[in-house]
């Protein structure tokens, strides 16, 4: 008897250890469920607070776009240089905060921009945005943009006139053109025209679309006349033969008048400090036609054409020679007059500007008599060259020429004369030269060529696009009017 109740005591002591262990098991169970509730509803309430975060860092990046577009909009490049340098910009000597609002919420978080501003003869700014909301302001995001004006150095080729590019023209770079442009060649990148259609001076017939090709695609051969399938009512054709990436038109044109008030504001700053100007004036009372400028690497040898020959463009005489002079880093080198132009540039990022101002004939710079060569292809080299008129290539210049620069021809053009004399019908009298490389950019007013129908002038042009010219282009080069994002990432 004592047995069983013993037996019944230890029975009820095991149930209760039993239920003791479950009930803990439970409750471990339970508290681990709840605590992975709890923390989910915390990471989905993170997540929330962490993505508001983010849009309210990027509502600070397009709150300074706006504000940027309030204040630098339609403005010279002197005046933007004016507002970076002495008008106190939002963000850059300290950071700018400022609240966020919800329509429907009131304020719900800030953001704080902080910015790089451009350097001198630079148009690229960087801004940092970072933003929080009210209710978790630990929870940070930051966004970093790249503002820039686009630059008249970012096509391979950009012109204001009829275009035509003929066989044996190859092209690496946008192209585009105010007007039509005829294509025989082969364009590596978009060519693209402001006009929808236009009528091709070289030759007889109606209309052709905008950017068009009189390459036969069956055979390659090249058509002189009318191209019924390169014009309207035709449907467009890809023609990746020769148009690789496409073709665009019409497109937005490019002002080239903006360009009168930049030569203003280059003179200015080359006489400012940011680089050196060279007026006009007479060389021991001789003719002061211009300045002849050979680059040697971080120096350069500047000489007074006193003489040159109008017809072809070489220099008979020069006088009042200056050895050694410093070529200016990230500056201008301006002359009131022509300019030729050769050598070697090393560890220099200049611009060479040709431009008569205080009145009289207008300025050209005349290229050719040797190469024109960059030492480093990784940006630390960079060549701008602005003509208030034309950027010539001189009849005796290299049969194989190269040219690492970004050429911008102000109301003029980018070319070589034709100098085959009149009723020449033989070879020996023919200008004929080989090939022409162009390492950069090229911008030109008028019709540009560097070769004829008749197959003289440079019988291979090479247009070759220089990418660092994108982001930093030639010191004080003219830019667009406005800012756009062009460079976005989350840091």
């Amino acid at each position: 008897m004592k047995n069983e109740i013993k037996n019944k005591k230890n029975l009820k002591g095991s149930a209760l250890a039993y239920a003791l262990i479950i009930m803990a098991i439970v409750l471990i169970i339970l508290t681990s469920m709840l605590s992975y509730i709890v923390s989910q509803i915390k990471f989905s309430a993170n997540r929330v607070e962490k993505e508001k975060a983010l849009q309210i860092a990027e509502a600070g990046i397009y709150f300074y776009r706006w504000y940027l577009a309030h204040e630098t909009a339609g403005k010279s490049a002197q005046d933007v240089e004016n507002f970076w340098q002495n008008e106190n910009p939002l963000g850059v000597s300290s950071s700018y905060t400022q609240n966020f609002s919800d329509p429907e919420g009131g304020i719900i978080g800030e953001y704080e921009i902080e910015v790089q501003a451009p350097s001198a003869g630079s148009t690229v700014a960087i801004v940092e945005s970072t933003g929080w909301t009210s209710k978790e302001p630990q929870l940070k995001r930051t966004i970093q943009v790249r503002f820039r004006r686009p630059s008249w150095s970012e096509y391979a080729v950009l012109a204001n006139s009829i275009m035509r590019f003929g066989e044996n023209t190859e092209v690496f770079g946008k192209l585009h053109s105010n007007c039509g442009i005829r294509f025989d060649g082969l364009a590596h990148n978009i060519i693209s025209s402001s006009v929808a259609t236009y009528d091709d001076p070289d030759h007889s017939g109606g209309n052709e679309f905008g950017v068009h090709t009189h390459v036969d695609p069956s055979n390659g051969s090249v058509g002189s006349g009318f191209i019924e399938e390169e014009a309207p009512p035709s449907l467009l054709q890809d023609r990746p033969d020769v148009f690789e990436v496409g073709r665009q038109f019409p497109v937005p044109t490019v002002n080239f008048n903006g360009l009168v008030s930049d030569l203003n504001f280059l003179k200015s700053e080359a006489q400012s400090g940011n680089g050196i100007y060279y007026d006009n004036n007479k060389c021991d009372n001789k003719k002061n036609a211009g300045r002849h400028i050979v680059l040697n690497g971080t120096t350069m040898t500047v000489s007074i054409v006193t003489d040159y020959n109008n017809a072809n463009y070489s220099i008979k005489k020069e006088d009042c020679f200056s050895n050694n002079v410093s070529i200016p880093q990230n500056g201008i080198v301006f002359v009131e007059n022509n300019i030729w132009l050769e050598g070697t540039v090393n560890g220099r990022r200049v611009t060479f500007v040709a431009a008569n101002l205080i009145g009289g004939e207008t300025a050209s710079v005349y290229m050719g008599m040797d190469n024109l060569l960059y030492t480093n292809f990784d940006g630390t080299d960079v060549i701008g060259i602005l003509a208030q008129e034309d950027i010539e290539i001189v009849k005796n210049s290299l049969d194989d020429l190269t040219i690492d620069a970004a050429l911008l021809s102000q109301s003029g053009r980018v070319g070589r004369n034709y100098y085959t004399p009149f009723g020449c019908s033989s070879q020996s009298c023919k200008d004929h030269k080989g090939t022409i490389t162009i390492n950069g950019a090229m911008a030109t007013f008028l019709r540009y060529g560097f070769a004829y129908t008749n197959g003289t002038g440079y019988s291979y042009r090479i247009l070759n696009f220089d990418n660092n010219l994108l982001y930093y282009p030639p010191p004080y080069f003219p830019t667009g009017t406005d800012y756009y994002i062009d460079l976005w990432e989350e840091l």
